[in-house]
């Protein structure tokens, strides 16, 4: 079983955070394009943050399939230098939760790397929570987590894109963790 780290107390504030990306390895040069964060205190949403950011890059053909995100809309969007910076306030003092996050922490200590700032931010990973808490489930992608823990997935939320996946990466650490208090 994973511990949750007692720096996350319910009344802590933690950040559900998400980004895609123009491929799969921030060592092979790849970048962040849109980023999303859902910021809890006491398990509920307290705030937001969201953005497309415009790099030279192009998106490769396995990313853009993943998320569907082209370069032509990322065209008058922010540079990274513009984009993280904010970002990095808006997760200040905050514990920071992602599903897979080796994947989103590895793209984000690249990016904050590139324009040298600090992010040691502690991260609990919803993918390693789910599979020590449902080892049952047939695999643990974030929509069939997702749909274990909180029902069908609305159709307004976009399946792989940053803001509908950090939306549901929050509900799953929500409930994992409420469960856990609650002893279910």
């Amino acid at each position: 079983m994973i511990k949750i780290p007692h720096a996350t107390a319910a009344t802590q504030r933690q950040v559900a955070i998400d980004v895609e990306t123009t491929g799969l390895s921030p060592l092979q040069g790849h970048r962040v394009i849109e980023i999303g964060a859902v910021a809890l205190t006491n398990g509920s949403i307290v705030d937001e943050f969201h953005s497309l950011l415009f790099v030279s890059q192009v998106i490769s053909k396995d990313a853009h399939k993943i998320h569907g995100i082209t370069n032509s809309m990322l065209i008058g969007q922010p540079s990274p230098e513009e984009v993280f910076p904010r970002f990095r306030s808006f997760i200040e003092n905050s514990t920071l939760i992602a599903h897979n996050a080796k994947f989103d922490m590895g793209f984000l200590r690249s990016e904050f790397a590139r324009l040298r700032l600090p992010l040691a931010h502690p991260c609990i990973c919803t993918l390693e929570l789910s599979r020590n808490t449902y080892p049952f489930l047939r695999n643990h992608r974030l929509e069939t987590v997702y749909r274990h823990v909180c029902g069908p997935q609305s159709a307004a939320m976009q399946k792989h894109r940053a803001i509908a996946d950090a939306r549901m990466a929050a509900a799953i650490y929500t409930r994992i963790t409420q469960n856990r208090v609650s002893g279910k």
